[in-house]
């Protein structure tokens, strides 16, 4: 775990970088920090969905959100097969935020853009809003492409099939990839599969967050943790990847 003053941690035995090909990202409290108030204005929304649809106040409704989270992994899931809710309705309605938050990140975008091989985003979100906060970070364009929530049949991580599915439709090697997430039970399937883990946690503890979505705990399946993506990437892991090779 990360001690005090220490922005990164790799363990003895961690998968390092070098053979890496394929760099996974999730999107939400990965990509961008706290600070940008994303998360929190998406939570509010999930809320007041919740709160419309069961005629509830807001705390009751927040309770069961909660409930709903921890019993199924994601509110989305709960109300897709307790009410049978429209999963593209809830996306659209939960995602709709404001996104002037969210500032250019340019220090992440240069590291990523040096990444050998290809880029991903595989997020329990919808793709119109991995597109949006990641124009918004400036980093979109270094990204091939996005698996959402739709391309896993709705079927939230850290489900396994929701990494096979994903491994299949993009044709990755999960033993030449690494993933980047920011809730440690995200990367035990992912580990499992052969993947190097990195979970990435907020460098002050984020009140809108659960104390466990953002431990920095070391556990076999997670190999490095950082809580400043852009510094990682450029220290510990953009000097071991080799050099893409020149243009003839």
């Amino acid at each position: 775990m990360l001690l005090p003053g220490e922005s990164h941690f790799t363990t003895s035995d961690a998968r390092g970088f070098s053979h890496v090909d394929t760099w996974v990202f999730d999107l939400d409290n990965t990509l961008y920090p706290s600070d940008a108030r994303v998360w929190p204005q998406v939570d509010e929304r999930i809320t007041l969905y919740v709160m419309r649809l069961y005629g509830l106040d807001a705390m009751s409704a927040r309770a069961l959100q909660k409930h709903f989270y921890h019993r199924y992994g994601t509110t989305l899931k709960a109300l897709m097969v307790e009410e049978g809710v429209d999963p593209h309705d809830f996306l659209d309605f939960a995602h709709d935020i404001d996104h002037s938050t969210i500032k250019l990140d340019e220090a992440l975008g240069t590291a990523i853009e040096h990444l050998p091989g290809r880029k991903l985003i595989l997020t329990n979100g919808s793709r119109r809003h991995a597109e949006r906060v990641a124009d918004k970070l400036g980093i979109l364009d270094h990204f091939e492409d996005v698996f959402d929530i739709a391309d896993a049949d709705f079927i939230p991580k850290p489900d396994r099939g929701t990494y096979e599915r994903f491994l299949l439709r993009h044709g990755v090697d999960p033993r030449r990839s690494a993933l980047f997430e920011d809730i440690a039970r995200n990367l035990v399937v992912p580990h499992d599969l052969g993947m190097a883990t990195v979970l990435v946690v907020p460098p002050t503890p984020d009140p809108f967050r659960e104390l466990f979505e953002q431990e920095a705990v070391q556990e076999p399946h997670i190999d490095h943790i950082t809580s400043d993506l852009a510094a990682f990437l450029v220290r510990c892991v953009l000097p071991v990847v080799p050099p893409e090779p020149a243009a003839p």
